[in-house]
C-alpha cells in the first residue's frame, strides 16, 4: 500500500500526489471542479463585458499602471498612430483663440507649453497683463484623437512656481499635476515633462493646479479637446470650442484682481467680452457642435442660445446615450465642467448666444453704484457741471444708453458697460456674448456680416391704420 503525505489546502496538493483518476466524487475533486467551472464561467463572462463596454461611447480600456494593464508591469500602456486632422477628425474652431503645435516623435504627439506673461486684449479699449500660455490667454487649445500617445514639455517662464492639471483626462496618478501631491512644483526656468495615452474622447480642460486662485484667476486655463477613434452618432460639419471665464479688473489698473471673491466685472468667451467676441459662422443645413468649458472662480453659467432648439450631447465624462439626450434652449455650465450641444442650423440669422444671468452681460460693473431708476435730476447736472466740467447723470431710465458711451472719454483701460454696434441700434450687451451667424450660402470662413431679413419678416413699426383696424387703442 502506498503512503501519501497529508495535504496542506492552504497551499495545495503535495508534490508527488498523483491525481484522483477514479470516477467517484470525492469533497477535494469536487470543490477543484467546481472552481474551475466557476472561474472559466468568470472569464467567459468578463470576456463579454469587455467587449460589451468597448461598444459603448465613453466605455474606457485599462489605466497606465493599473493591474489591467498588463499586470501593472508596463509603465507605458499601448497607444495607436497619432489621429490626423481631415483624415481622423473634423478639427474644432476656437473663436478668438488658438491651438497648440504638435510634432510626430517617432509615433508620440510631442507638445512644447510655455507658462509665460501675457498682455492680453479682452475687448477694444479693455488690456491687462495676465498669465497664459505660448503667448495666448487663455492657453492654446489642444486638440488630439482616442488613442493617441501624447508628451508635453511645460517651461515656466513665470516669476512663480506653476504646474499643469489635465482636468478630466484619466491618466496615471504620476502625470495629474497637483503641485506637491502628484510631483514638485516647476520652479521659474525649469521644464518639466508629460506623458501619458489618451483613453477617452470628448472635452476637458488644462490648467494650473499649484496657487490655482492666482494663477487660474490671471488666465492659466485652457481646453483639451479629444476626438473618438471611431466617431458615433450623427456627423457634424462645424464644431466650436468656448471657453467660459470671469475676472476682476477695476478700471485704470493693469492687472485682473485674483483676491475677488464675488464681484467679478469681466465675463467672457475664449477670453473675449463683447463686442471684441468673435461670430460662429455656419451655413444653412449645417450640423453644428458647440463645446463649452467653464473655469470660472466661482459661477455658474446658464448658456440660452437664440433661435434654435438643441441637444445636449456631452459632458466631461463623455457621450450621453442618445435615449439620454433631451431638447433644451438654455445649457447650465457649472465650474469645473463641460457641456456640448448639438443642433441643425436651419433657420439663417444672427442669433444671440449669451449666459442668462444678466449681469454676466456687463462690462466693468460694480455692485456698489446707487440706484438711480426714477430719479429726476431736474437742474442737477447744470449746478454741478461747474466743479466737474462735463458732469451728466446717468442710470435713471437703466443702463441701456452706457451703449452709446463708445464715443465719449472714458477713465483709462476701461470700456462701457455694455454696447456694440448693431445693424439698426448699439447692441445693449457686453460680456458673455456672441452671434451664430446661420446664412444660406458664404463666400469664405470670415464674418459675413450684419444678415437682412426677408420683407415682411422683421419687426417693425406699427402703423395707425392697422391698430385701427385690429382694435389696439395706445
Amino acid at each position: 500500500m502506498s503512503t501519501m503525505k497529508p495535504i496542506d489546502e492552504t497551499q495545495g496538493p503535495a508534490e508527488d500526489t498523483q491525481p484522483d483518476t477514479s470516477s467517484a466524487l470525492t469533497r477535494r475533486g469536487l470543490l477543484a471542479r467546481t472552481g474551475a467551472t466557476l472561474a472559466t464561467g468568470a472569464l467567459l463572462m468578463h470576456g463579454r463585458a469587455a467587449r460589451a463596454q468597448s461598444s459603448v461611447p465613453g466605455a474606457h480600456g485599462p489605466r497606465e499602471g493599473s493591474a489591467a494593464d498588463t499586470g501593472g508591469k508596463v509603465a507605458r500602456q499601448a497607444h495607436l498612430p497619432p489621429g490626423k486632422a481631415g483624415r481622423d477628425y473634423r478639427p474644432v474652431v476656437v473663436p478668438n483663440g488658438a491651438k497648440l503645435p504638435w510634432k510626430d516623435v517617432g509615433g508620440v504627439k510631442v507638445f512644447h507649453m510655455v507658462a509665460e506673461e501675457v498682455e492680453h486684449e479682452f475687448a477694444p479699449g479693455l488690456k491687462a497683463l495676465c498669465w497664459g500660455y505660448n503667448g495666448h490667454v487663455h492657453g492654446p487649445t489642444i486638440e488630439v484623437v482616442e488613442g493617441d500617445r501624447v508628451r508635453f514639455y511645460v517651461t515656466n517662464r513665470l516669476p512663480a512656481s506653476t504646474t499643469v492639471h489635465w482636468h478630466g483626462i484619466l491618466l496615471p496618478n504620476g502625470m495629474d499635476g497637483v503641485g506637491g501631491l502628484n510631483q514638485k512644483a516647476i520652479a521659474p526656468g525649469e521644464t518639466y515633462r508629460y506623458e501619458f495615452t489618451v483613453r477617452q474622447s470628448g472635452t476637458g480642460m488644462y490648467h494650473s493646479h499649484h496657487d490655482e486662485m492666482t494663477q487660474m484667476a490671471l488666465g492659466m486655463v485652457g481646453l483639451f479637446i479629444i476626438h473618438p477613434r471611431k466617431p458615433v452618432g450623427p456627423r457634424v460639419d462645424r464644431d466650436f470650442a468656448i471657453m467660459l471665464h470671469e475676472w476682476r479688473i477695476d478700471p485704470g489698473t493693469r492687472r485682473p484682481d485674483p483676491n475677488e471673491m464675488t464681484d467679478f466685472n469681466v465675463l467672457t468667451m475664449n477670453a473675449k467680452a463683447f463686442p471684441g467676441t468673435e461670430p460662429m459662422v455656419v451655413r444653412k443645413g449645417e450640423r453644428v457642435r458647440i463645446r463649452l468649458g467653464n473655469l470660472s472662480a466661482m459661477d455658474h453659467h446658464p448658456i440660452h442660445l437664440h433661435g434654435y432648439q438643441f441637444r445636449i450631447t456631452e459632458t466631461d465624462g463623455g457621450r450621453i446615450p442618445e435615449s439620454a439626450q433631451w431638447p433644451e434652449t438654455t445649457v447650465l455650465v457649472p465650474t469645473g465642467s463641460t457641456r456640448t450641444i448639438e443642433f441643425v442650423a436651419d433657420e439663417p440669422g444672427d442669433w444671440a448666444m449669451h449666459c442668462h444671468m444678466t449681469h454676466h452681460v456687463m462690462n466693468q460693473m460694480g455692485h456698489d453704484l446707487p440706484n438711480m431708476v426714477g430719479v429726476k435730476p431736474q437742474g442737477l447736472d447744470a449746478k454741478v457741471r461747474p466743479l466737474l466740467p462735463g458732469y451728466m447723470t446717468m442710470g435713471q431710465t437703466g443702463m441701456g444708453d452706457m451703449a452709446g458711451m463708445h464715443h465719449m472719454p472714458m477713465p483709462a483701460n476701461s470700456i462701457p458697460m455694455v454696447g456694440g454696434k448693431g445693424p439698426y441700434d448699439d447692441i445693449t450687451m457686453g460680456g458673455m456674448f456672441t452671434l451664430l451667424k446661420v446664412r444660406d450660402h458664404l463666400d469664405g470662413e470670415g464674418d459675413p456680416g450684419w444678415y437682412t431679413p426677408p420683407p415682411g419678416t422683421q419687426a417693425r413699426l406699427a402703423n395707425a391704420d392697422e391698430l385701427r383696424r385690429d382694435g389696439i387703442d395706445v
